[in-house]
């Protein structure tokens, strides 16, 4: 039996399972991978990736709509080719994420400008190279946008963000939908700005745009959203605006833990949506990241010591906070798991899990409970492939980790770990050195 003849369910569905005691990549060893690439390295399943966007896209079948894959969440070229052939556009949030996304061959009409400080230059970029709508989140950024445009004799379509000062009930560094964040512009004042809008030259309206966070478990504060939404829908048509598409944004979480109750399903998802919004005759867009992309990817690390502290294990391990930030970031659990299989009835033993790097906030994980492990074991960090390689840094000079994408019984390397003479050589001496 091959990966692709399991049957999954719900959104906890990914293609990285065990088989007569080793850890699969669908159908590659991990431990294959680990030997040909060194460790630590990030690996994704094709085939997870393509699942997640597939349940996006047919739970919002009978509308006109868009599935835009948030690329903050995972931008390799490997992985944005893979999406763009299922059907996905894009939603950006930088200029280099636009060259991303045009340089993995998604035509510009499929792409969506999110971000709250646009550059001038990024503008350009998205004006001359082609887009599908900006999502304005301020009037400067909006009369900037119009310069722009007419310096470059071209019309930009737009929405405009609201915020609908929604509590998305999620961590306070990933919510975006209260009055206090820096996201969009109060719905309060929804009428005056779109009012600026339709006078400013070369500016088209097509819509509006709302995001309230990240990896929300609950759909009741979307609902909320939503209701918000549909009524500024029906207040700006009757001022006489054209308000043809909703962009929801994304945030629909995923399990960190498999011991955890399951998030809404994207099917259910795209009921709520039809619900609330259906009746509007708008186009949807939703901009997920982190549901097609975090189970779709593990972190795999070797373990280098198992020291003994005062009271507690310590499981020394070659990945670190460089390599995976959310958890000293966010104090964000992933689950760990060895890559051979425990025996059963194993006798667990309870680990601090640490990286190498000189901090102490250089911690994974705090009295996990773990099958005993040795110097030269393999672990599984699962859920990783959102907000992990794309937030990696070089930090204490050390290489950024290969990333490797896993297609049936092949796999590739789609980043390679850079040598140490290749990161210095990204450093010039001054004249007087």
């Amino acid at each position: 039996m091959t990966a692709s003849d399991i049957v999954y369910e719900g959104n906890a569905l990914d293609h990285f399972l065990y088989r007569d005691g080793h850890l699969f990549a669908e159908d590659v060893p991990v431990a294959e991978i680990a030997a040909a690439v060194g460790t630590p390295f990030y690996v994704y399943s094709t085939a997870t990736l393509t699942r997640h966007f597939t349940l996006f896209d047919e739970a919002l079948e009978g509308m006109p709509h868009l599935v835009c894959f948030a690329m903050k969440s995972l931008s390799n070229q490997a992985v944005l080719k893979t999406l763009a052939a299922a059907g996905a556009g894009m939603d950006v949030v930088s200029g280099g994420e636009y060259f991303r996304a045009k340089a993995a061959g998604v035509a510009g009409d499929k792409i969506v400008f999110s971000g709250v400080g646009k550059s001038a230059d990024e503008m350009r970029m998205a004006l001359t190279g082609g887009i599908r709508q900006f999502n304005v989140e301020s009037e400067p950024e909006m009369e900037m946008l119009s310069a722009v445009a007419v310096e470059l004799g071209v019309t930009a379509p737009i929405t405009i963000r609201v915020n609908p000062d929604v509590d998305a009930k999620t961590h306070a560094k990933i919510a975006t939908g209260k009055s206090e964040n820096k996201f969009g512009i109060p719905i309060s004042r929804a009428r005056a700005v779109y009012k600026m809008a339709a006078a400013l030259p070369n500016l088209k309206i097509v819509g509006i745009d709302v995001h309230i966070g990240s990896q929300l478990t609950d759909l009741a504060p979307f609902e909320a959203a939503y209701l918000k939404v549909a009524d500024l829908v029906e207040t700006l048509r009757t001022d006489g605006h054209e308000i043809v598409r909703l962009d929801l944004g994304g945030g629909l979480g995923i399990p960190y833990t498999r011991s955890n109750a399951v998030p809404p399903l994207p099917v259910d998802y795209g009921k709520m949506i039809k619900r609330t919004l259906g009746h509007l005759g708008c186009e949807i867009e939703i901009e997920p990241g982190r549901l097609i992309s975090g189970n779709a990817g593990l972190m795999v690390s070797k373990v280098i010591y198992v020291k003994e502290g005062e009271d507690r294990q310590f499981l020394i391990i070659d990945g670190a906070m460089n390599d995976l930030i959310r958890p000293a970031m966010y104090d964000a659990h992933h689950d760990i798991v060895p890559v051979v299989e425990p025996a059963v009835g194993h006798e667990p033993a309870k680990y601090d899990i640490v990286g190498p790097v000189c901090e102490s906030g250089d911690t994974f994980a705090k009295g996990r409970d773990l099958p005993q492990l040795a110097a030269g074991d393999l672990v599984a960090f699962r859920s990783a492939g959102a907000y992990g390689a794309v937030m990696s840094s070089e930090y204490n000079s050390r290489p950024l980790i290969p990333e490797v994408l896993v297609n049936g019984d092949q796999f590739a390397v789609i980043r390679a770990r850079p040598t140490y003479e290749e990161m210095i050589a990204r450093d010039t001496m001054p004249e007087w050195l």
